[in-house]
Formats: C-alpha cells, sequence, structure tokens
C-alpha cells in the first residue's frame, strides 16, 4: 500500500497509528484547521491502548463556529439564482473524487482506515468506498446542477408564470454515526453541499479519523475550504449550537433515543435515519436453501451486527424450519472468526450489557439460546469497553413476543437475533404493525402473492421482496431511509438528496401588461 505521507493532503497513516505513535486530529472552522485545549484519547477496538487523540472541544471553544455559520444566509452559499457555477464547482469535485477512488492506492487508504477505527471485514470495509466511488461517478459533470431541476406552470394571465425550485436551507448540521464511517456522513455531506448548503458536521469521536482524511481529500479535489466546519468532541458543543438556532436542517443517524431528543430542540427542523428493529420473513415457499440461509446470516452477523439495517427478527414459516433453517444459520455462524474480522469488535455494547439482554430474552417461556450466547473465548485483545462476542440467536415462540414486547424488541446493536417460527402470516402482521421504527425489511418467497399481501400491509422505507430479499443493503442504486414518520432521511439518490436537503420555493413571475382602461375595482 502506498503510504499516507506519500498523498501531499492526508496526515495520518493508517498502517502505522498504534498506542506508541497515536494520531492526533484537528477541528475545523471557517476553512481553517485548528486545535483544542483538550483531548478525548480513544481506545484501539482490537489492540487496546490509546491509538486516537480527538479533539474534546469545549463550549468556550464555539466562538469561532458562531462567527462561520452565522456568516451563511439562509439563501445558501449557491441557489438557482446565485453562485450557479457551484453547481458545476461540485460535479467536478465528485469527478476528481471517482477518478482518483478508481485508483487501488487510494481506495486501498480510506479502506484501511475504516479498519483501524471501526474493525470490519475487509470487504465490508471495501465496500464503503466502493459505494462512495460510484456515488461520485453518479453526481460528476452536470449532475449536481440537475439535481436543482424545477419546473414552471403557466399562469392565469399574459404575463403570469409560476416556478417550482429546490432551495437550500443555507446553514445546516449533521450528527454523524461510528458504524459506517464514511459511506453515510460522506453520501450525506456532499448532498448537503450540492443543494447550496454549508456543513458543520460532528463525527462520532470513535470513527472521526475516516472523515477528517475525508475532507482533506475534498479539498485536494477541489471543494471550497470554507464549506464544511469539522466539530469533534463530545454531543454538548453541538448539542449548544443547535440549541441557540444556528442550523436550519440537522441530519442525524443514530439511536431513535436521540432522534426524539433532537426532534424536541430543534422544534422539527431534524431529517432522521434511526434506529432499526429490521424483520425478514421466510414465506411458505421453500427456495434456494443456502443461498437465503447464507443471506440471512449475512444480514444478522457481518460487521458484528452493527449496522442500521442489521436482521433483529427473523420470522421463519414452518416449512423452513423443518427443512432445517435453524441448524444452518448455527452452521454458518460457527464459520466466523475474529483472524479476518466476520467477527469484529461490538463498540457500543459490552459483554455485560450483551449477556444480560440475551440471558433475559432465553429466560422467555418457551426461549432458548440456539447458538452463541457467550463472549468469545479465544485470545484477543479488545479492550473491556467493547464486547467481544460470538454470533446468537435466540429463538423466542411468536405467541411469546407480544407479551414480552419491550424485551424482545429491543435493539440490541451487536452480533445477535431473535428468530421464530410462523404458520398464520396474519400473527406475523400483527407485530409487524405494531413495531416503532421502519427502516429496512425482507420478503423471502417467490410467491408474488404472498409477496404482494406482507407488503401492502408493512411500512419500511428499504423493503426487499423476492428470493435473493435481504436488510442489509444500501448501495448508490436506491433510495435507503426509514418511512412512515415526517422526519424520515434518505440517502444516496436524486430523491433523497432533494428530500433532505433542499425544500421547494415557488416563484410567480407576473410581469403584465396591466389590461388596458383597467379602474380600481370596488373593495372586496
Amino acid at each position: 500500500m502506498r503510504r499516507a505521507f506519500n498523498f501531499t493532503w492526508a496526515t495520518i497513516d493508517p498502517e502505522t497509528i498504534s498506542s506508541t505513535n497515536p494520531a492526533q486530529l484537528m477541528n475545523l472552522v471557517g476553512g481553517k484547521w485548528t486545535s483544542s485545549s483538550d483531548y478525548l484519547k480513544c481506545l484501539d477496538p482490537l489492540f487496546g491502548g490509546e491509538f486516537l487523540y480527538v479533539p474534546n472541544t469545549s463550549k468556550t471553544e464555539l466562538e469561532p463556529y458562531y462567527k462561520s455559520i452565522s456568516a451563511v444566509s439562509k439563501s445558501g452559499i449557491h441557489n438557482p439564482l446565485k453562485n450557479v457555477e457551484r453547481y458545476r464547482t461540485y460535479g467536478q469535485v465528485c469527478q476528481r473524487v471517482a477518478s482518483y477512488l478508481n485508483q487501488e492506492e487510494y481506495y486501498n487508504y480510506f479502506a484501511r482506515l475504516i479498519q483501524r477505527a471501526v474493525p470490519k471485514h475487509t470487504v465490508q470495509a471495501r465496500g464503503e468506498i466502493g459505494i462512495l466511488k460510484t456515488f461520485c461517478e453518479n453526481f460528476s459533470g452536470d449532475q449536481v446542477r440537475f439535481l436543482a431541476r424545477g419546473f414552471s406552470v403557466p399562469g392565469d394571465h399574459l404575463g403570469q408564470q409560476s416556478h417550482g425550485y429546490r432551495w437550500p436551507y443555507g446553514p445546516v448540521g449533521i450528527v454523524a454515526p461510528f458504524n459506517f464511517p464514511l459511506e453515510i456522513p460522506i453520501c450525506q455531506l456532499l448532498g448537503a453541499l450540492f443543494m447550496g448548503n454549508a456543513v458543520t458536521i460532528k463525527p462520532d469521536p470513535k470513527a472521526a479519523l475516516c472523515l477528517e482524511q475525508f475532507v482533506r481529500f475534498l479539498h485536494f479535489c477541489g471543494m471550497p475550504l470554507e464549506d464544511v466546519n469539522i466539530l469533534h468532541g463530545t454531543g454538548e458543543p453541538m448539542e449548544q449550537l443547535i440549541r441557540d438556532d444556528l442550523f436550519r436542517c440537522i441530519q442525524f443517524t443514530g439511536s431513535s433515543r436521540i432522534a426524539d431528543h433532537l426532534s424536541v430542540i430543534t422544534k422539527g427542523k431534524v431529517k432522521v435515519e434511526d434506529a432499526g428493529f429490521d424483520w425478514k420473513v421466510l414465506g411458505p415457499d421453500v427456495h434456494d436453501f443456502d443461498y437465503v440461509a447464507w443471506t440471512s446470516d449475512q444480514d444478522a452477523y457481518a460487521f458484528s451486527g452493527q449496522k442500521c439495517s442489521a436482521q433483529s427478527i427473523l420470522f421463519a414459516h414452518n416449512n423452513w424450519v423443518q427443512a432445517g433453517i435453524f441448524d444452518k444459520l448455527k452452521q454458518l455462524a460457527e464459520r466466523r472468526s475474529l483472524n479476518d474480522l466476520s467477527i469484529c469488535p461490538v463498540l457500543t455494547w459490552n459483554n455485560e450489557k450483551i449477556q444480560r439482554h440475551v440471558d433475559a430474552c432465553a429466560a422467555i417461556p418457551g426461549a432458548r439460546v440456539l447458538f452463541g450466547g457467550r463472549p468469545l473465548d479465544v485470545p484477543h485483545s479488545i479492550p473491556e469497553i467493547y464486547g467481544s462476542y460470538y454470533p446468537t440467536a435466540v429463538y423466542v415462540p411468536i405467541d411469546q413476543i407480544p407479551k414480552h414486547w419491550d424485551l424482545v424488541t429491543t435493539e440490541l446493536f451487536g452480533p445477535f437475533q431473535i428468530v421464530t417460527e410462523w404458520n398464520n402470516i396474519e400473527d406475523v402482521l400483527a407485530i409487524l404493525e405494531k413495531l416503532s421504527h421502519h427502516l429496512t425489511a425482507a420478503v423471502v418467497t417467490k410467491d408474488q402473492q404472498f409477496a404482494n399481501h406482507v407488503l401492502g400491509r408493512t411500512v419500511n422505507g428499504t423493503t426487499y421482496a423476492g428470493i435473493r430479499a435481504r436488510t442489509t443493503g444500501a448501495p448508490q442504486n436506491h433510495w435507503f431511509g426509514p418511512s412512515g414518520d415526517p422526519r424520515a432521511a434518505g440517502i444516496a439518490t436524486p430523491e433523497a438528496i432533494q428530500l433532505v436537503w433542499s425544500s421547494h420555493r415557488e416563484i410567480i413571475s407576473d410581469i403584465g401588461p396591466v389590461p388596458e382602461n383597467w379602474t380600481i375595482p370596488p373593495p372586496s
């Protein structure tokens, strides 16, 4: 791999970060990289020891952010009637990014950054960069300005015409998650910039080095320095900026608890991709057994389940159970290993917390641990603040799920799923109707009438249907995001970018002429 110090824009080499050579990050505000008076010391998820120093920005250090954010007008940095050349600028930035990411040395650099910050299998890490590359290819050239495409409608009389525009918000904020440290924040960041907004982004400290290096890369590819602020640290400084009403829109990806909190303090000015207790239904028809089992293993346990789209509950028809689907899932899960990072550190749940939840679920009448159910017992150096746990499935009888609702539907952000057996689809649909978050889902069947029956009675925003249906899949070629919530955010597609990062503005041109012999009419 080409070393990071050979890239003129890079400041961190993922191959040399260690507890004896920690990396130190910087804030970015008003186009200038700045330090902080204090630093968060992040532990290496795989090897232990402090390997990353992240600015612990205090409220007393926010003045430059106030100045930078307040300098942005409500009409944005560009819009269809102002600084229109910037649409082309961002098309050119995307073209350069995609060109560089087509080179293995650049592609591998960012994949390795991800693996150092958030250890995941090479296929998973490289998949993020592949999606970013294609995303930037999609929005190269004129495609950014096509996002601002509007419409016109003839008016009531000669000289009148209404024009609909996609209009930026101006100053906006992003609160980004740890689990996809480049794919999610960069797609949302670029989408916001495309539409003419100025962005202040707060990454999760655990994954912040990935975002910082990619923003430096964007500068190298032509992004104006002042368009993006990076605010490192805990949530308090960002919340202070939000409470002071500096942002006209906030995009948040993460837990539903924080999403609801942001909804209150922003007075609703938030777009959310929050938690997902994501479900998969295996229909009555059993086809392609090994493929369906493999997909279910990937959905539940790739990246040790740390995806908002991870399979949280599997509804297997009795025909699938009789065919041995649970035994096959156990066989596939037991192939996973820490050695190749198909099992990896769990960064938000430690072993004690995971074990309490597994034991509580297994204690439900008729429930049992099908496989896993214990911490890793192989030698490793994962710090105790993180989880190190085997892929786990707990069987819960379907009639017990409503009786233990809060427990069963708790989203464990780790290698865990609930599995159950069904014979009457109406029992399943009653459970799905009661779920509160609707991110991803899958209906596995070759029976289109059965698929339509389930799809027509559910609301998940990203739902796969068919024999290859999955829950985890957020490529750049389709909308990804929740549904059934007015706050729902999407990602990656033109429709998602327009929904999240612009609003509708109507300008009515009414130039006359004034009718001949016109007189002032009586009051009405």
